[in-house]
């Protein structure tokens, strides 16, 4: 596959706590994802080197995007996070690969922060942490 840019997400989208699918590729400026591994370090006293075992995989996303109110937009999906403890599908999408597990990755919103520019922008970030303890791949 030739090189390509993150321009054009196919689909880019989270559950809203009552689970209805929020669009929300316009809304959204920026995004990224992280796949860590936790490590344990398992270096003897006969090594000169690191010696390691790879433990639990991890996912995080973060995104960030403008403030829209309309049905369907950002702000119904994470407006009402800080009252509920649900976990939300989140599906994303480019040139064909998708990150997913069995099925698209559930994680738990940890902040809807929003913020007001000194030029008068209205925007908002959103981390989530994966909270189904699945792992995840591009597939």
């Amino acid at each position: 596959m030739p090189k390509e840019s993150g321009m054009a997400w196919t689909t880019c989208s989270v559950d809203a706590s009552d689970t209805s699918v929020e669009v929300l590729k316009n809304d959204v400026t920026s995004l990224t994802i992280s796949t860590p591994r936790a490590e344990q370090d398992v270096t003897g006293l006969d090594k000169s080197g690191h010696e390691r075992l790879l433990l639990l995989a991890d996912v995080s996303i973060g995104l960030t995007g403008v403030f829209n109110d309309d049905a369907g937009a950002s702000h119904a999906a994470f407006g009402d996070c800080a009252t509920t403890s649900v976990l939300r599908t989140v599906t994303l999408t480019i040139s064909g690969q998708n990150l997913a597990t069995a099925a698209p990755p559930e994680m738990f919103i940890m902040d809807y922060s929003l913020s007001r520019g000194a030029d008068g922008s209205f925007t908002w970030t959103v981390p989530m942490l994966n909270g189904d303890g699945a792992t995840v791949a591009w597939a």
